[in-house]
């Protein structure tokens, strides 16, 4: 018998089919990969020595957090922004409002900032699930269009433009993958998820947030759905995000993707290494002790970090400092709980 997600997966690609976006639909149906490329990956800027640098702040505005967050694994100043462009890739899996999605005041914070920090040109983009498309349709629901335009950035959405084939060495489940051409457009990429369960790949943060960039013959539900979670991990050989700027706001402790029980944790995470800010993440969703897919098994357990960790794209536990910025009790709270189920 078909999974309910598989019969509202195909339901999607009919309406998308059969709507007036016809032209995007029929080229992600038979598209050919414009070329290949090797995986994008260059070095993490934000380490101390052989250890990777995560943060997390819980003071003051949106803009405020995020600015230290990013202070304190080295600045923006590491990235040398001036006179490049920019891709900042939110989750938008579907138009539903934020924890589901990126809260639309991150987006427009972290735009200000990268103009600030002297980006010539910054483009949010990203590609809705399979089912809610389309994404410039969620784009406006959820309010990430209105608060990128509002911060000078230019909204592209991927299922608009071509693809290219990326060999993924050490994948045992994929062996490469179609990702959007906006990986190789830009100069910098910086990775703004938000803090969420989800129900078939256990959470979603920064490792999980590169599906949207990948095509949509390739969604891990669509490849083999009992490897989802090692598949999200191998898609992650194709790039390396400059930075990862985690939507800790508002989070989604339980439920997920497209709705779930929320909490108010009211915090930025930063870092180079998407291992690392995932720990801190499920940190945060385990501390609630309300999803059993996270709480019932070690945070370093989980498959998508098990598997980042064996393929190199993050680092492992002694390799990894965590730095704690300003916050009130309640942050200091949580964190301490953070701090125990991480191990940092």
């Amino acid at each position: 018998m078909f999974s309910r997600r598989f019969i509202l997966s195909l339901f999607g690609v009919l309406l998308f089919l059969l709507s007036f976006r016809m032209r995007p639909a029929v080229a992600n149906i038979f598209f050919k990969p414009k070329k290949k490329m090797k995986p994008r990956i260059l070095s993490d800027l934000f380490t101390e020595g052989d250890k990777s640098l995560v943060s997390a702040a819980g003071s003051g505005t949106v803009k405020e957090m995020i600015r230290e967050a990013v202070s304190l694994i080295g600045g923006f100043e590491r990235l040398n922004l001036k006179g490049k462009t920019v891709l900042v890739k939110p989750n938008c899996v579907s138009g539903e409002k934020n924890p589901a999605t990126t809260n639309p005041e991150v987006v427009k914070a972290a735009v200000e900032i990268l103009y600030e920090q002297g980006a010539k040109k910054v483009y949010v983009g990203d590609m809705s699930a399979l089912a809610t498309l389309s994404t410039v349709r969620n784009m406006e629901r959820n309010g990430i269009k209105k608060a990128a335009e509002d911060a000078g950035a230019e909204v592209i959405v991927f299922e608009d433009y071509d693809w290219v084939e990326v060999v993924l060495p050490g994948a045992l489940y994929i062996d490469k993958a179609y990702v959007t051409e906006w990986i190789y457009n830009v100069d910098i990429i910086i990775n703004l998820p938000v803090i969420k369960t989800h129900r078939s790949a256990s959470y979603t943060i920064t490792l999980k947030n590169f599906i949207g960039c990948t095509h949509l013959k390739q969604r891990p539900y669509l490849v083999d759905s009992s490897h989802w979670e090692e598949l999200i991990s191998e898609f992650n050989i194709a790039y390396r995000p400059d930075l990862n700027i985690v939507d800790g706001t508002v989070s989604m402790i339980e439920g997920g993707p497209w709705e779930g029980t929320s909490a108010h944790t009211n915090l930025i995470i930063a870092s180079g290494d998407r291992v690392a800010a995932d720990i801190v993440g499920l940190g945060i969703i385990k501390s609630f002790g309300k999803w059993k897919m996270v709480t019932e098994k070690d945070v370093w357990e989980q498959r998508q970090i098990k598997k980042a960790v064996e393929l190199g794209i993050g680092r492992g536990k002694d390799k990894i400092k965590f730095i704690l910025g300003s916050g009130g009790k309640k942050f200091r709270t949580l964190m301490e709980k953070v701090q125990m189920e991480t191990g940092f």
